[in-house]
């Protein structure tokens, strides 16, 4: 595929105000410092099916979709950033709550420092695999579409017995980003289909006489979102549709389910966030001014109030844990502070400054830490998600095909 530099603002929605502009760089890739959350005019566009994913580690393998490339490729190994953000449906999302299979668009930049870096390094020159590998985005298409206030336009359905075609088309301006124009995509029996609060499939359409029993019919360029996955000539950029939203609704249901599984697994495994500063007391007490990630949902940052308690953890780049309900720092919230300028990529821009009685190792600025306000339960994460070792801390990326 062309890929492109986008320059724009950054906040929880990403970049919407001020639109997507091709910057020209240099034929150097940026890599961003370890520590600071880098331009968003730097990263690297991508897209590609979705084809192997390791939760714990935040790190999978896409299939990468390259205009002009008809021949199979090397996968591309992503890790996502410790801010970096991931939308499924429209809402927030973790990578397990993606089907393999699923076209995504990633933002990507080198890995901020390679000898740590949880997938491989690459070094050479291959468009099916760049060495931009570290996301601060991936998402969806009906993501995309929703976050750039679009929709995709039905023109056309075409049936033969429980197979058939939809003809649909995307305005998008020339060297944006993601797919455009006119486009035949494939249904059948799994894909889903979904109107309001129900859940269809193509056969429940053909009943009700809205599609064809056999053969075309024509559509009024109904507006509607789709869910696109893998195809077998998906070289030739031809798409089967997953999920087909046919109205506002059906869409919003989605993405309130999604948004709830976001919630959750949030709360039980804590809110992320860089420390920016630690300021010491005597005998060990300290104040830790730390900056909470962007692409939560609302609701969680809500939850952040001044002069609340609360409980801080270390974490990894992965953002995994050692043992955070047990060794985590009980503490209290002094201040919640929002921004008014425009945050940077992967910050909320909210600030908040956290006493605790002792600051650990890892609470130096620089490091990542995750913290819960004590209206969240008190649970310790699955086992696999915990941290155990020192040598267990990276789990090593020769996993992944060099």
């Amino acid at each position: 595929m062309k890929t492109h530099h986008y320059a724009g603002p950054v906040c929880l929605w990403l970049f919407v105000t001020a639109g997507l502009a091709s910057v020209a760089l240099g034929d150097e890739p940026f890599r961003p410092k370890p520590g600071e959350f880098p331009p968003i005019a730097e990263a690297k566009s991508c897209r590609g099916e979705l084809v192997f994913v390791d939760h714990v580690n935040r790190r999978g393998s896409l299939r990468l979709h390259v205009d002009g490339h008809f021949r199979e490729g090397r996968l591309h190994h992503f890790a996502m950033l410790p801010y970096g953000m991931i939308r499924y449906r429209g809402a927030p999302a973790a990578l397990r709550d993606i089907p393999i299979g699923t076209v995504l668009y990633g933002r990507f930049y080198l890995p901020p420092d390679p000898k740590t870096s949880a997938v491989p390094n690459v070094t050479r020159k291959d468009v099916t695999a760049p060495p931009e590998n570290h996301a601060i985005l991936l998402e969806d298409g009906p993501s995309l579409c929703l976050r750039e206030g679009k929709a995709w336009q039905l023109k056309e359905v075409i049936v033969s017995g429980e197979k058939g075609q939809l003809v649909a088309s995307l305005n998008r301006e020339q060297g944006g980003e993601g797919l455009g124009g006119e486009h035949e995509l494939t249904i059948d029996g799994s894909t889903r289909i979904w109107r309001g609060r129900e859940l269809l499939g193509l056969g429940d359409l053909i009943e009700e006489g809205t599609w064809p029993r056999d053969g075309a019919r024509q559509l009024t360029d109904e507006k509607v979102q789709l869910g696109l996955t893998w195809h077998p000539r998906y070289l030739y950029q031809q798409f089967h549709v997953a999920d087909l939203w046919l109205d506002e609704a059906a869409m919003n249901n989605a993405a309130a389910r999604q948004r709830g599984r976001h919630v959750r697994h949030i709360q039980l495994r804590w809110m992320p966030a860089r420390v920016d500063e630690v300021q010491h007391e005597n005998f060990g007490p300290a104040i830790i001014t730390a900056t909470l990630f962007s692409g939560m949902d609302e609701s969680l940052y809500a939850d952040f109030k001044p002069d609340t308690g609360a409980q801080m953890a270390a974490a990894e780049d992965t953002l995994r844990t050692w043992w955070p309900d047990h060794d985590g720092m009980d503490g209290r919230l002094i201040s919640v502070e929002k921004s008014e300028e425009e945050p940077a990529a992967g910050s909320s821009g909210i600030r908040v400054r956290f006493r605790v009685p002792l600051a650990l190792e890892g609470f130096r600025p620089g490091r990542i830490v995750r913290i819960r306000p004590h209206s969240w339960p008190r649970v310790k994460p699955p086992v696999e998600e915990l941290i155990r070792s020192l040598e267990d801390r990276w789990p090593s990326p020769d996993i992944f095909e060099n």
